[in-house]
This record gives C-alpha cells, structure tokens and sequence, in this order.
C-alpha cells in the first residue's frame, strides 16, 4: 500500500493551484474541466477539487476551510532546501504567515503559513540522518 493523493476540497480549484505553482513551484500533473487538478509534488501527489464533489459523490458535508476561520486539523508539509526562502516567496505569492522560519531542536527548521484558502502548511528543511 502507498499514500497516492491527498485532495483539498476548494471553493476555486484553477485559484488554488495557481497559487501553489507561484508559491512553490508546484506545476500541473493533470485536470479534470474545473473540477480537479493534481499537482506534482514528487511520491504523493496534492490535488484540488471543487468544493461539494464530495457531497454531491456520497451525500456528506465538510466544514469549509477559509482564512477567516481556524484551520481545520491538519497540515500540508512541504520539504524544502531553504526555509526562510521558501517561506518569504509564498508570503509574496499570497500566504498568510502563522509562524516564521524556526530552527528545532532536533535539527529542523520549519515555518508555517496558511493559503489563500484557509489551509495549514508547514516547511521544513530535510530530516538530520541521525533522526
């Protein structure tokens, strides 16, 4: 078994995508009309749907994620060389920063933000080995 996608329910999927491509370079795998589009993010693909697809699909609601109201509980983690770059370049591409650039004491630096959407997202520098 393998973790194929993780899907975020979105109220402008072509929006958030863009956004993610601008942010951290993520670019197109596929779309399906306005309704879907994955993202390359190397084993596990991030994708986007609109929101409803789900409800209409198997009849249950979700609570929206949006910047004005808490996160819901979990987080997108995205793994970077640089920290501190990646972090100013998705604030300039339109992230809301929740945290700055933190070295850890096990040897990471992460920072959190949130999308344009309301989305949780972590980056963090590479494990140590030795972790």
């Amino acid at each position: 078994m393998r973790l194929a996608r993780i899907i975020r329910y979105v109220p402008n999927v072509a929006a958030t995508a863009e956004f993610y491509g601008r942010a951290f370079g993520l670019t197109q795998l596929r779309m399906i009309g306005e309704d879907f589009i994955a993202m390359e993010t190397g084993d596990t693909v991030l994708a986007f749907a609109r929101e409803g697809f789900v409800t209409q699909e198997t009849g249950l609601e979700f609570t929206l994620s949006r910047p004005e109201t808490p996160p819901s509980p979990q987080e997108i983690t995205l793994e970077v060389a640089d920290v501190a770059g990646a972090h100013g370049y998705a604030l300039a591409a339109g992230g809301t920063e929740v945290a700055a650039p933190m070295d850890k004491p096990w040897g990471q630096t992460v920072s959190y933000l949130r999308d344009p959407d309301g989305a949780l997202i972590q980056l963090c520098s590479p494990l140590p080995d030795n972790f």
